[in-house]
């Protein structure tokens, strides 16, 4: 299974952090929408307990999320499944989040796997390239926003 693993140095304690990325229905205060990210919408629970639903529609399918793991302010792991548009299978995708407090920073590690049916296998570098262009910039506007408030 491909991984694709993103780190960034943010100056602001690690709860602020959390809060930031446990609040999906403050996500567009921080995250753009983008060619990959269209929004997170249908949120069963807001900020997001352990068993929070939630939706993201998508270019390539919708992402049918649950919060399968919350330590706060330390770890928070997001299974989300997309099912791929015109009938190409579903990708088993697991993005995970860890926190770690340093003196003057939170080192915010963002890894995302990707389980692919044998019929995605010949894409598999298009959508690690996707969801690597996709993690950069997600850490990228979490840094701005998460630095600037905390």
């Amino acid at each position: 299974m491909p991984e694709v693993r993103s780190e960034a140095d943010i100056c602001c304690p690690a709860e602020k952090i959390f809060d930031v990325i446990t609040n999906l229905k403050a996500q567009d205060r921080w995250l753009p929408k983008s060619s990959s990210f269209r929004g997170t919408t249908a949120i069963s629970a807001n900020p997001v307990t352990l068993g929070t639903t939630y939706r993201e529609p998508g270019p390539f399918g919708v992402r049918n999320g649950t919060v399968t793991e919350l330590e706060r302010p330390v770890r928070i792991t997001f299974h989300q499944p997309m099912t791929m548009r015109l009938h190409a299978g579903t990708v088993d995708v697991t993005m995970r989040y860890v926190l770690v407090s340093g003196p003057g920073a939170t080192r915010v590690s963002r890894t995302v796997t990707l389980g692919l049916p044998r019929s995605l296998r010949l894409f598999q570098p298009v959508l690690v390239r996707a969801f690597r262009t996709e993690s950069a910039r997600t850490l990228l506007a979490l840094k701005a926003y998460a630095g600037q408030t905390g």
